[in-house]
């Protein structure tokens, strides 16, 4: 691919920045103000994140792409890179997925979205894999250690080319994955001793997930025989 070419792809993204702001600014809403994910008391979504990627990411992105034998043209962009924008939901431990899955899937059955490619579940622990796929996402395990639930969505329009990912993870799993980026993108990191550390604190990430699914068990556990006392 020439250099040429390149700057043609980023001028058609830079052409369409407004549509892809428009449809990021419509997700965050959704989430922000959805009533069962938004309980005053005790939120199910803790926090949000969104992102537009930068023409600059794009670049090297498509370069990468490229060395990999993957050619990426301005016809085929938009099809092709579904990352352009995205939003990170973190809410605090595993069960709370349920609810969070459900209102996705509710978005896409009542037509207002539609999933440009399979929802997936990506991580490296059995444990999370059956868990993942009792709900009916195909769950992927991944030796990177990367958790997270993927989603690839776009406005249900016959000529919607604009496509938005959601990830969906706990904030356990947010530490892991900031500080993984922050070393190994967009070029990984040769360093073993990196890489030995970086499986150390996925393994304590997970170990704190399942570690605050439990608190929450042992505390509606408490509250419920607190009611059958009184």
């Amino acid at each position: 691919m020439e250099e040429a070419e390149i700057v043609e792809i980023i001028e058609e993204y830079s052409n369409k920045q407004f549509e892809f702001e428009q449809f990021l600014a419509s997700v965050l809403i959704f989430f922000e103000k959805y009533p069962d994910l938004n309980q005053k008391h005790f939120p199910i979504i803790h926090s949000l994140k969104s992102r537009m990627k930068d023409p600059a990411h794009l670049k090297d992105k498509l370069e990468r792409k490229n060395v990999d034998g993957k050619v990426i043209t301005k016809e085929t962009l938009f099809s092709e890179i579904t990352d352009l924008i995205g939003v990170r939901i973190l809410h605090l431990h595993q069960e709370q997925f349920k609810e969070i899955n459900e209102a996705i899937q509710k978005k896409v059955s009542d037509g207002d979205w539609i999933f440009k490619e399979e929802p997936k579940a990506l991580t490296w622990d059995p444990e999370s894999k059956v868990f993942y796929e009792k709900l009916g996402i195909t769950t992927e395990l991944r030796e990177t250690l990367y958790t997270s639930i993927h989603y690839v969505i776009q406005p249900n329009n016959p000529k919607a080319f604009v496509t938005c990912e959601i990830q969906v993870r706990t904030l356990f799993e947010e530490i892991w994955g900031e500080i993984d980026h922050a070393i190994n993108y967009p070029h990984k990191t040769e360093s073993v001793a990196c890489k030995e550390q970086l499986r150390v604190l996925a393994k304590l990430a997970s170990t704190g997930t399942r570690l605050a699914d439990s608190i929450f068990r042992s505390h509606q556990e408490y509250l419920s025989h607190q009611q059958y006392v009184k």
